[in-house]
């Protein structure tokens, strides 16, 4: 479209409304002398009555430009749009009344007030059917997508009136539904209510909808599952708009803002209140290392460490590739040239004395580990050289140069564990919490669950199945597990390990489980693709839901509403180390021994079947660690 075509547009849009009210004046005027002399047609040819008639619109133009409704762009029927008409034609026949009056005319004085009232009358419906014309329009124009709005609230009517007005919104409201009984059967911008939220299946085959919006910005995370769940029973696409924090500066609602919904969403994670008074204060002008730093949790763990100013932040890790990745993502380059950048092995206790001993680190963040629960099932051994050894290695690394803060990222798996990887996480628990008595520093744990997105995760093995046309394997329909959010993950592993008192394992709140075939579900319906789920069985070591505590673990509160604390019995490292292992099932008997301080764990109350299940094949991937 050419500026000078675009131009004459908007000039001709905006003498609509100008030459519209002209006419109702007139047709007003004359009205009211027609009435007022009793239907007698003889009488509209009074002298004075053309020079009102002139006079009202002149007056109509000019004051509308100043006052409205001419120099706003008014949403049609909106308040501000009734106030101004209301306005601006009371001036008008006021002010012919005034005249009138004054001058005398031969017009009787009844006229302009009965003109007046005309006036305004006629605008209104004159809108009105304006109003009217443009949904029509707008309702038999092709290619859009039928859509069903649910929430008859603010952010509905404005999404209602954005697809409505704009000619390249892609979307017609053909219905809305809202749980609000006294909302039935209400009209918003010509569009009915239809009911509540039960109606879904049989509205959209009856409309032919092929799209769900949901317009209700304060939906919780477990209401908005339910919502997905009858829409994709509904064959509706789901789409949500923008939070209300965002709708709030009227930048945001419209058909542009439309997105689809996204498992954060459905997780409904609160935004974390991170307090950043405490984290700098254990973290500023500090040494800190980072073991696991190319991992999915090291690595962002180390972006949100680097915000606080510490004096160096050491990456370590074994994974070249990954250790280039981190770096790229603090400082612009993956030259690997500089002294912060560690690649080395947990394995190797003396390479890691030597190292600790040079760079002198003052707070550690242990995430480096094994996590794939089926590889560790098959090879107990691995998980007793990382998770145990390996923790038990940086740990004595730590207390030879007198750290003053080491943290322990462990997992709801070391919780009444049933499986080699939460055996192995337990014992690195109980390993921290001996080192926390005898040492001078503070030692404590955070456990948490399953980071959505990380390396190996579901969403990553559900993505790939995905692109290669399915099936997604779930191992059982009603597996669930705690899921949160990278950033939230780390961000409340730094506050949790602030607060942390020595020896204690701190256990944040993971909300509510999610069932893993939901997960599933959701990244099938946004690829658009018809994708089979297949349920591939039960695995050994799995649970079908996770725990957060074990049985035998006094749970307590802290002055945070988003993380508890227990205490684990400590594990003498001697044990360990004149401990060895001639087969891989002699290393699975011995981790499950004294996961829980040689307790008989077949008789241990509460204690999950050894066999259930987990989420997806190939691979759990879901654990806290890198």
């Amino acid at each position: 479209m050419s500026r000078e075509f675009a131009l004459t547009r908007v000039i001709r849009s905006r003498g609509r409304l100008p030459g519209m009210d002209a006419f109702v004046w007139l047709a007003s005027l004359a009205g009211a002398v027609w009435l007022r002399y009793d239907f007698d047609i003889s009488r509209l040819g009074s002298v004075a009555l053309p020079w009102f008639i002139l006079g009202a619109i002149v007056m109509q133009i000019v004051l509308g430009s100043v006052l409205g409704p001419y120099s706003r762009g008014h949403q049609r029927g909106s308040f501000e749009e009734t106030l101004d008409v209301v306005r601006t034609a009371s001036i008008v026949g006021l002010t012919l009344i005034i005249i009138n009056f004054i001058i005398g005319t031969p017009l009787p004085r009844s006229v302009p007030f009965i003109a007046m009232v005309l006036a305004i009358g006629g605008m209104f419906a004159a809108r009105f059917v304006k109003r009217s014309w443009d949904l029509r329009r707008a309702t038999n124009s092709e290619g859009a997508q039928a859509a069903i709005i649910l929430g008859a609230g603010e952010a509905g009517r404005r999404l209602a009136r954005s697809m409505l007005r704009d000619d390249n919104s892609g979307y017609l409201p053909v219905a809305f539904l809202d749980d609000d009984q006294h909302k039935r059967k209400m009209r918003i911008e010509g569009v009915r209510v239809r009911g509540t939220r039960d109606l879904m299946a049989s509205l959209a085959e009856e409309t032919g909808a092929t799209v769900l919006v949901v317009a209700v910005p304060k939906m919780d995370a477990a209401e908005l599952r339910e919502v997905s769940q009858l829409a994709t029973e509904a064959n509706l696409r789901v789409l949500t708009i923008p939070p209300v924090r965002d709708l709030l500066d009227g930048t945001s609602g419209g058909v542009k803002d439309l997105r689809d919904v996204d498992l954060t969403e459905l997780l409904g994670r609160r935004p974390v209140d991170l307090d950043s008074t405490l984290v700098s204060g254990q973290l500023n002008s500090r040494r800190v290392l980072v073991t696991g730093a190319g991992g999915s949790i090291g690595s962002e763990l180390c972006r949100q460490i680097a915000r606080f100013g510490p004096a160096k932040l050491y990456l370590l890790d074994r994974d070249e590739s990954g250790l280039q990745a981190t770096q790229m993502t603090l400082v612009g380059n993956g030259l690997l040239d500089n002294d912060e950048v560690v690649l080395a092995d947990i394995r190797d206790p003396r390479t890691l004395n030597e190292l600790f001993d040079r760079l002198q680190p003052e707070v550690v963040f242990h995430a480096a580990a094994l996590k794939h629960l089926p590889l560790l099932e098959k090879y107990p051994s691995e998980a007793w050289q990382s998770n145990v050894l390996g923790t038990l290695n940086i740990l004595s690394a730590a207390a030879r140069v007198n750290v003053k803060t080491f943290v322990n990222i462990s997992t709801d798996k070391a919780a009444n564990p049933t499986c080699n990887l939460g055996y192995s996480k337990r014992l690195a628990e109980r390993l921290t919490a001996d080192f926390a008595q005898r040492e001078e520093g503070r030692y404590v744990s955070v456990r948490f669950g399953n980071v959505l997105g990380s390396r190996g995760s579901v969403v990553h093995a559900f993505t790939a199945q995905i692109e290669r046309g399915g099936p997604v394997t779930v191992t059982h329909p009603d597996v669930e597990r705690y899921f949160m959010l990278i950033p939230e993950a780390c961000q409340l592993v730094l506050e949790a390990s602030s607060i942390g008192e020595d020896g204690e394992v701190m256990v944040l709140d993971m909300g509510d489980p999610m069932k893993i075939v939901d997960v599933a579900k959701s990244l099938i319906r946004h690829s658009g693709k018809d994708v089979e789920i297949a349920f591939t069985g039960l695995r050994p070591g799995e649970k079908l839901s996770e725990e957060l505590f074990s049985p035998f673990e006094q749970r307590r509160t802290t002055d945070r509403d988003w993380v508890d604390s227990v205490d684990v019995p400590s594990l003498d490292p001697l044990t360990v180390t004149t401990t060895s292992h001639e087969t891989p099932e002699a290393a699975h008997e011995w981790m499950k021994e004294h996961a829980f301080g040689g307790l008989d764990l077949s008789v241990r109350p509460g204690a999950p079947e050894v066999t259930a299940a987990d989420s997806a094949t190939p691979g759990d991937g879901m654990t806290a660690q890198k």
